[in-house]
């Protein structure tokens, strides 16, 4: 096999190896994908500006994420049943974070549990939780947190109701894949997927099954999470998650200046600019095109992060740039992922490391903490 040396690649390659509905389930949108396609082809309007007799001799792109230590101002994204891309899929990813040296976060809907990714890393990572109507529940997925010294924990606001995303319902979306015949047929032409599926005895949502009350089989949680995610979420919930949890809290899912000033006002250490990948509201804006309102309007109050359609270094250079102090990759990692397990996540984060090393010395300078928008060609972004 040549090289791969850009995340496109390793996209082409997932597709070939994961099953069509997994991987539509990471590479898709809601409704028109709109949103989705505006996430990764705005990042494509900001042009750079070029400099040159600099000396850019030494670089570093070492930034701290909420006090963590990071060889990149990138994380890895909440993806739920990332463990179906690949086995043990996101024990894979954390491993690959872990050694690379940035944070990596666990899914509430993740098919490897929060145990099963403290046993396997030593690094802390961050949980991502959903708020539910079982109550006790979330109490208890925050204490499983805390056992498993998790370092941070990310509350999702943007998914009360679920986003209609048309590929999954055709697909008949489930972990693990229903037998019908047109799933076996593709899974027939994935015997590497199939291979490690065999090989693992992850198969289901492993932070639920077993631990929530009334979901002790595959059979009963799909009804389950139809019933359990909370439309009567609101800022007092933010609060009642804030004192259970007392660590650091990261809120996800911010895409409107006002409420981002609500996320800083609530004492939270990190709000994420995120669209949900355009998996929620088709027709929001990207998360590129809402970020420099919000990080102007809360200013240094609270970290101000983003995700969506981060498909190079040069992204997450455009991003820092327009006032982000963090990132977050999904379906590149995923796209890693799928393509070649572990190898093929580690593969995408030295990818997006060169081009963010590379680029910032092509706009003169060898430190990332110093870049601003002066590096954007005015009338691009």
């Amino acid at each position: 096999m040549p090289p791969i040396t850009h995340i496109e690649e390793l996209r082409r390659l997932a597709k070939k190896r994961v099953p069509r509905m997994f991987y539509d389930y990471a590479d898709s949108g809601s409704w028109t994908e709109g949103t989705y396609r505006a996430n990764e082809a705005d990042f494509q309007r900001i042009q750079l500006r070029q400099r040159v007799a600099i000396d850019i001799a030494r670089r570093s792109t070492r930034v701290q994420m909420i006090g963590i230590d990071a060889t990149m101002p990138v994380a890895i994204a909440p993806t739920g049943m990332t463990g179906m891309q690949h086995a043990d899929g996101e024990i894979l990813a954390a491993r690959a974070a872990e050694r690379f040296g940035i944070p990596f976060t666990l899914s509430t809907m993740s098919i490897c549990s929060i145990e099963d990714i403290a046993a396997n890393t030593r690094a802390p990572f961050w949980f991502q939780l959903y708020v539910m109507k079982d109550r006790g529940f979330i109490e208890r997925l925050i204490e499983r947190a805390r056992a498993a010294n998790c370092s941070a924990l990310m509350l999702t606001l943007d998914l009360q109701v679920l986003g209609q995303r048309h590929k999954d319902i055709r697909n008949g979306l489930s972990a693990p894949p229903k037998p019908t015949i047109a799933n076996l047929i593709n899974l027939a032409t994935k015997p590497r997927w199939c291979l490690g599926m065999l090989g693992t005895k992850r198969r289901s949502f492993g932070n639920i099954v077993g631990h929530a009350q009334g979901v002790g089989d595959l059979s009963s949680l799909s009804s389950w999470t139809a019933e359990q995610f909370d439309p009567a979420l609101t800022w007092a919930d933010v609060e009642w998650v804030k004192k259970r949890w007392g660590g650091k809290l990261i809120l996800k899912g911010i895409m409107d200046a006002e409420d981002a000033r609500l996320a800083a006002d609530s004492g939270a250490d990190a709000l994420i600019v995120s669209n949900h990948g355009g998996r929620q509201l088709d027709g929001a804006p990207s998360s590129i095109a809402a970020l420099p309102a919000i990080a102007e309007a809360v200013g240094d109050r609270i970290e101000v992060w983003m995700d969506g359609g981060i498909r190079s270094g040069q992204d997450v250079l455009k991003a820092w740039a327009l006032g982000a102090r963090g990132t977050l990759i999904g379906r590149s990692f995923l796209y890693g992922l799928g393509a070649m397990g572990e190898a093929g996540v580690t593969r995408c984060l030295e990818i997006i490391r060169n081009e963010l090393d590379l680029t910032m010395a092509f706009c003169g300078h060898t430190d990332l903490r110093a870049v601003d928008k002066g590096i954007l060609l005015p009338g691009t972004y």
